[in-house]
């Protein structure tokens, strides 16, 4: 950050300060040191959700709420600790722009159709049989499937199958709380109705990576569900070589219409952390929400050890130090605020030099359990 001198804590620097204070009028002097810092100092801190703790809560909540009785959608979002002055809400803040929350809807349920600015995006963690209907496709989920819902598109949710269901919700609602960029429209008839066959976007891109010819416009959302089966077998096809030494074996969530990430603002990644992997230690600008689908070991955040396993979820907040090592073979979903930190021309990637580049584990997190 920019020096902080002595004089400016001189009584005759803050009693004008002071002064101007009366005109809503603010010392630039004083405050540039603590706005313009020499790299990212994120108000939010890294931390881990035990799944133990957010399927308790969850289930607890199934007995007190139902979406009949208003509020959309029952879902418990993850407040980050550092973050928990922002009013109202804390933003609903799980990194300074994220959010993140688990959802759990029940058979004969139904979520109500609505639409906002924030984009939204689902992956499906347990259970199957409900769907969710966007812009008139019903996209019936399963396991291990990603599906987007971009900003300003109507969708909902219904559950016609016969055991519960719980997704990971990520949407950019701390961004667009900030910018003044919040819309929200319920739908008139409570949930849409069909106007294209089921899974109609998937059966279209059955092929994979080839797109109707049609698609060679661009599209804000050409491929609504992205199918387990597809994405482990591009990462199978990737685990034949050597993996990233930062990531493992990753794959990122495109559009297939224009290449760029599926959901405009948020971009989503599965990795698989083969057993016995240890990535090296690197940092950027941007912020990643992880979801173990699969497996155990621990990251360690500037310099504190996670231990995580199935279904915990973590935060690694901007600029922070971070590896990860594997027990046994580990699937994590993440989302991350990446394409907001590139449209804004902010995104920088450092690697960790020292110590053949692993950190030093100076503390261990305990997390909270019921």
């Amino acid at each position: 950050m920019a020096e902080k001198l002595n004089f400016f804590e001189s009584d005759i620097v803050q009693d004008f300060n002071k002064e101007i204070e009366k005109y809503h009028l603010g010392p630039l002097w004083n405050a540039i040191p603590d706005l313009m810092h020499k790299q990212p100092t994120p108000q939010a801190v890294p931390y881990l959700w035990k799944w133990e703790t957010l399927h308790a809560k969850l289930m607890e909540a199934r007995e007190i709420f139902t979406p009949d009785r208003g509020g959309e959608r029952r879902a418990i979002y993850l407040q980050n600790p550092g973050l928990k002055h922002r009013q109202p809400w804390g933003w609903a803040s799980t990194t300074q722009t994220l959010y993140a929350a688990v959802q759990l809807i029940l058979p004969g349920e139904t979520a109500p159709s609505h639409r906002h600015t924030q984009s939204a995006l689902r992956f499906i963690t347990n259970g199957s049989g409900a769907y969710t209907i966007v812009q008139g496709e019903r996209i019936f989920m399963e396991e291990g499937d990603y599906l987007i819902t971009p900003g300003g598109l109507w969708h909902g949710h219904a559950h016609p199958g016969n055991e519960p269901m719980i997704w990971m919700d990520a949407l950019d609602i701390p961004t667009m709380y900030a910018i003044g960029g919040t819309f929200f429209e319920p739908y008139p008839d409570r949930i849409e109705q069909p106007s294209v066959p089921d899974n109609y976007s998937s059966q279209r891109y059955a092929g994979g990576m080839v797109r109707p010819i049609s698609d060679r416009h661009p599209k804000v959302a050409p491929l609504g569900a992205y199918k387990w089966s597809q994405t482990i077998a591009a990462i199978d096809g990737l685990s034949q070589f050597e993996p990233d030494p930062y990531d493992g074996y990753a794959v990122e969530y495109i559009n297939p219409s224009n290449g760029k990430t599926a959901n405009p603002n948020i971009a989503a990644w599965l990795q698989k952390l083969p057993a016995g992997f240890h990535s090296k230690a690197h940092r950027h600008t941007s912020s990643t929400i992880y979801q173990v689908y699969k497996g155990s070991g621990y990251s360690v955040i500037n310099g504190v050890r996670f231990d995580w396993s199935k279904g915990d979820y973590f935060v690694i907040p901007n600029w922070a130090w971070h590896e990860h090592v594997a027990a046994e073979d580990s699937y994590l979903f993440s989302v991350s605020d990446l394409p907001i930190m590139e449209k804004f021309n902010v995104q920088r990637e450092e690697s960790l030099e020292q110590s053949q580049g692993f950190q030093a584990v100076t503390d261990e997190f305990k997390p909270l359990l019921p």
